[in-house]
């Protein structure tokens, strides 16, 4: 009897594999365009479903998974080094790391002021800036007034941006910093929401104010340089920040300050996909491994030391996905993600990763039965030429499976892709 019992189990679970594989091949959605998907029960021997697990696809924000990795290995989850400093004499000689919490809008981490306020010396910032171009490689020019592409620095202050705000009991918007309410100005026009626009080459945003009762945040972010570190420095600390230059201090094994728990980091990283954080964390990552700060070496080195037994060469070459030149297949994110699981507590997960239904960027799909936990846990991706879903599947039988979805050069909309992508993996939740 049991044997008949096992015998109808594998049965029952080789048909539900195969209306998987099938709702997935024989999709008119998914003929549209290019699929590549990969499942995974960690507990058997081979893939589950596997299309095109092989074959490279722009994987936009999916990168993410590859660099909140390389940051969780070398970072670990306790505080950042925010700042690198050297004391000689009667100077605080200091320089950036990369760290992106200082007084970002939505983290105000004042760890850096507070130590530059109290110090009794000379300040002095060591100019690094030339080691971190503003944007990434394959990067589009025109993306400057958009949040999404915020400038890289080796300094970040404000979350490189200016934050425009208001309520609905608000006649007029709030700035953060206001050192750029005296950089803007009025314009009138038809917009019929409130909108802002930064000078493509200066620091001057203009904006439209149409009547509106509506509440808005908006990000936008502003050209940096390390001149305008020490001016903004130098007002929040209220002590003169001197620039100075010298290869000398940057090649000394410098004290660092620690500062923002990487945790909140990693999990605003994830949630809401923000590419500033993500660009910020490989500069971390390289300023940790060798006082440098340079994405190309924390990338290679990840590979290297990290990710040398992918059966695919990851193409990576920023942080965020912004670049079209990333290339992963399937099989090397699955691969990635037993690494994850492997090595991160589940309950770290769930917190870092957007969960269906309920966070972040899938807070809209793939929700679970009413009065039921989240049964997705898993990062986006999105370009115009790409759409993908990569993360963890809690079936209701209580296993974990691991997938990844990559779509690329689809003629149609996000959300018949996502509409269609929710209805399998509600099945395999359901069924498997």
């Amino acid at each position: 009897m049991k044997r008949i019992l096992l015998a109808l189990l594998v049965l029952a679970s080789s048909c539900t594999v195969q209306k998987i594989n099938k709702s997935l091949t024989k999709s008119p959605v998914f003929q549209k365009g290019h699929l590549g998907f990969m499942l995974v029960d960690p507990a058997k021997d081979k893939p589950l479903v596997a299309i095109n697990e092989d074959k490279y696809f722009i994987p936009a924000s999916n990168t993410k998974l590859f660099t909140f990795y390389a940051s969780y290995s070398v970072l670990g989850d306790g505080r950042i080094n925010g700042l690198n400093y050297l004391e000689k004499g009667d100077s605080l000689i200091f320089w950036g790391t990369g760290d992106p919490s200082l007084l970002h809008p939505d983290f105000r981490d004042s760890t850096v002021i507070d130590f530059l306020r109290k110090s009794d010396k000379q300040l002095f910032l060591v100019d690094n800036f030339d080691e971190v171009d503003a944007f990434g490689p394959g990067w589009s020019w025109d993306w400057y007034n958009a949040y999404y592409a915020t400038e890289r620095s080796a300094f970040p202050i404000y979350g490189n941006v200016v934050r425009f705000s208001k309520d609905s009991t608000q006649s007029g918007f709030d700035t953060y910093p206001v050192y750029f309410e005296q950089k803007l100005s009025p314009k009138p026009g038809p917009p019929s929401s409130l909108t802002f626009q930064r000078d493509r080459f200066k620091n001057d945003y203009s904006y439209f104010t149409p009547a509106s009762s509506k509440n808005f945040e908006r990000d936008i972010p502003f050209i940096t340089s390390a001149e305008f570190a020490a001016e903004l420095l130098t007002e929040k600390t209220g002590k003169k920040v001197n620039l100075i230059f010298g290869e000398k201090y940057l090649s000394q094994d410098p004290k660092k300050l620690q500062t923002a728990p990487a945790d909140s980091i990693y999990a605003q990283m994830m949630k809401i996909s923000d590419n500033f954080l993500a660009e910020q964390l490989m500069l971390l990552v390289s300023d940790q491994l060798n006082n440098r700060l340079s994405t190309r070496e924390a990338i290679d080195y990840a590979k290297e030391n990290l990710l040398s037994d992918l059966l695919d060469e990851p193409m990576w070459y920023d942080g965020s996905g912004l670049s079209s030149r990333n290339m992963f297949t399937p099989r090397s994110i699955i691969a990635l993600l037993s690494k994850i699981r492997a090595e991160v507590p589940l309950e770290k997960i769930k917190a870092y990763f957007p969960a269906g239904g309920e966070s972040g960027t899938i807070r809209s799909w793939y929700p679970a039965d009413e009065g039921q936990p989240p049964y997705i846990y898993a990062k986006t991706g999105t370009l115009s030429m790409s759409n993908a879903l990569s993360g963890y599947l809690i079936t209701k039988s209580g296993k974990i499976l691991h997938f990844s979805c990559l779509m690329n050069n689809y003629q149609i909309s996000a959300n018949d892709l996502k509409t269609e992508l929710q209805k399998v993996l509600y099945f395999i939740h359901d069924r498997y």
